[in-house]
């Protein structure tokens, strides 16, 4: 391309400080060194977590930054050493790296990476990792990827190839919520045919894990949130049950004990309230009941008692949904070409790069599932 080696000028969204609008603002987004690919950001989607750092945990120094970590792109350029990817690649960025090096990329109980930016402070690359300025000032990438701009740089370990005939506006939602769920259930649960299973929160990564409740053969999946507007959306993703906790006057984990006659097989705490996540392990029948803990949180301690784990449950963590990513999101993307996973039924509006902050609106207040942003054109 004519823009490889220079320094592209280009628009994104960029957060001045926390909760506050974010501010289109024209950047400049500098070529790719080694091991590094440029990549055009042809499609986007508004995840909770960048919601939940804009708003309650990025500390100030961290800003200004460019949110964003759920797209779908175009390679525009590759720096030296790169030959995995070449131009006109098409590719989803990865929050969640894969160098295939470290103790974690080599071992199969793991999709951790040693060089991921979440074992760092506050999920931001450095500043001197940063291939965005804007006012002369370096501006950071959040989790490593920053997808709200038009162009991103990335190191290639963070990069997955997909199918060229992929649609970047559908697969764009793999890159986190929906491989979060989805995963959370086949692969960190390992829920089994027959199971009986309760999903805690609709939202897209809970409704992703009802369906990969419903993929692993579950019998029995019970949803379970307080707003009973996404009660149907749920049955298409294969609930069998819907709860709304308002409607009963006892503690859920005890409604959901005598609905399955001691509680449920597995369970998946899908919001980040750790009220919920004790719920949801209370809900798990004693003696082989697996609660997985799947919404992301740090703000506050957790809590059981020890009698809930000695009496036989097991309670555990899922990131990425265990996925490794650039070996297994290519192959979710196949998936869903071969209509083998749901990503359309997520989407829920349609709109803009400049249209970010009502985006961002819809979801503060759970008025959308998934919203894509189209950023660039193909």
């Amino acid at each position: 391309m004519a823009t490889a080696g220079k320094v592209i000028k280009c628009k994104a969204a960029v957060a001045w400080e926390p909760n506050k609008p974010l501010v289109i603002e024209e950047i400049e987004v500098a070529p790719p060194k080694a091991n590094e690919v440029r990549i055009k950001i042809v499609a986007t989607a508004v995840c909770r977590s960048d919601l939940y750092f804009l708003s309650e945990f990025m500390p100030k120094e961290n800003f200004p930054i460019v949110l964003g970590h759920e797209a779908a792109g175009i390679v525009e350029s590759v720096g030296p050493g790169v030959t995995e990817f070449q131009t006109g690649d098409k590719v989803i960025p990865l929050f969640l790296p894969q160098c295939r090096e470290c103790r974690f990329c080599k071992s199969p109980k793991s999709n951790h990476c040693d060089n991921s930016v979440l074992i760092g402070a506050n999920n931001t690359m450095a500043e001197s990792d940063s291939r965005f300025t804007c006012k002369d000032k370096k501006v950071r990438q959040f989790m490593g990827t920053g997808t709200f701009s038009e162009y991103t740089v990335m190191n290639q370990i963070a990069v997955a190839k997909i199918d060229p005939a992929a649609p970047l506006d559908k697969v764009c939602l793999l890159g986190c919520g929906i491989s979060t769920g989805y995963g959370a259930a086949v692969n960190t649960a390992q829920v089994e045919p027959g199971s009986t299973c309760a999903v805690f929160g609709l939202g897209a990564v809970g409704l992703a894990a009802v369906m990969g409740c419903y993929a692993a053969g579950a019998k029995r999946i019970i949803a379970v949130d307080i707003n009973p507007e996404k009660f149907e959306k749920a049955k298409v993703f294969g609930a069998t049950d819907v709860i709304n906790p308002k409607d009963h006057n006892k503690p859920i984990h005890e409604v959901l004990i005598e609905m399955t006659n001691g509680g449920v097989d597995y369970s998946l705490e899908c919001i980040g309230n750790v009220e919920v996540m004790r719920s949801a392990l209370e809900s798990c029948i004693k003696g082989w009941g697996v609660s997985v803990i799947v919404g992301v949180t740090d703000m506050h301690d957790f809590a059981a008692r020890p009698i809930q784990l000695i009496a036989g449950r097991t309670w555990k963590g899922s990131l990425f949904g265990g996925f490794k990513g650039k070996d297994d999101i290519p192959q979710m993307v196949k998936a869903y070409m071969d209509k083998k996973v749901k990503l359309d039924e997520f989407i829920t509006h349609n709109m803009t790069l400049d249209q970010i902050n009502d985006a961002i609106e819809l979801m503060k207040h759970g008025k959308c599932i998934r919203t894509v942003m189209s950023v660039s054109p193909q």
